[in-house]
């Protein structure tokens, strides 16, 4: 009798814990409030999921262009962190003030690509934007985005530029050049190559990717902002971005880390 009370209190004690632990780890769960580039909008998906099952904690966040963003954080917009689909924006938001000191960060290096819905429409040169065979050509709003700076500067590279700004039409952000295409409202775009790549491969329709040397690297960088110096959550999620499970998802849609 005397070894079965002593199993019952052992396993009671047990579950008591366990509750306790449980409990405890609901009670530390926060939510941190994210400002995400258009580009990297189905990574941070995928890692917001992860990273709740792993920290408890919950990424809320809101997709955009980086210089909407920028314009939105100095007019107080509640997020805590910035993913910026560049380094020149977290860079300058640091410089006047507005982050924690030393978060700053490079979460992804993105690649410029040359994107048709159509099997077959861009060939693997991006010969393409000479011979014409188009009515639209998408960017996104270079004034707003690092995706079409990245586009102007290609273009201009190989001389194209001047021949071509009659038919190019800009999105607000690069999730909107995509969409032009992904439509055929355009019948190709410089978009991400995380838009159109998973796992290796780029998914549908026929695409050139954009040699590196034709554009400045697009270094995306990351940044603790004030508001969110004292949230746990925002501090737990720029350490889970530099973390494997986290980098394995964002090379999986095509960006470097290095």
């Amino acid at each position: 009798m005397q070894s079965r009370s002593t199993a019952f209190f052992r396993r009671a004690v047990a579950i008591l814990a366990l509750s306790a632990s449980v409990a405890a780890h609901v009670a530390q769960a926060g939510e941190v409030s994210v400002a995400v580039a258009a580009n990297f909008t189905a990574p941070m998906q995928a890692i917001a999921i992860e990273f709740e099952k792993d920290t408890g904690h919950k990424a809320v966040p809101s997709f955009g262009s980086t210089g909407q963003f920028y314009a939105q954080i100095k007019n107080g917009a509640p997020f805590d962190v910035f993913l910026a689909a560049d380094d020149t924006t977290p860079a300058r938001l640091e410089k006047e003030g507005d982050t924690i000191h030393g978060s700053r960060f490079t979460y992804a290096i993105g690649t410029l690509v040359l994107w048709s819905a159509k099997e077959g429409f861009v060939d693997g040169k991006g010969d393409v934007l000479r011979k014409g065979g188009f009515a639209h050509l998408s960017i996104a709003d270079p004034e707003k985005a690092p995706y079409g700076v990245a586009a102007v500067e290609t273009l201009n590279k190989l001389g194209v530029y001047a021949a071509l700004e009659p038919r190019i039409v800009k999105g607000n952000n690069i999730a909107q050049a995509y969409q032009f295409v992904s439509t055929g409202n355009a019948e190709l775009g410089f978009v991400a190559l995380s838009q159109v790549f998973r796992n290796g491969k780029v998914t549908s329709g026929s695409a050139w990717v954009v040699p590196g040397n034709l554009y400045e690297p697009i270094l995306q960088d990351a940044v603790i902002l004030n508001r969110g110096k004292d949230n746990t959550a925002a501090a737990e999620l720029v350490k889970y971005l530099k973390g494997p499970k986290a980098v394995a998802i964002i090379e999986s849609f095509g960006y470097r880390l290095k």
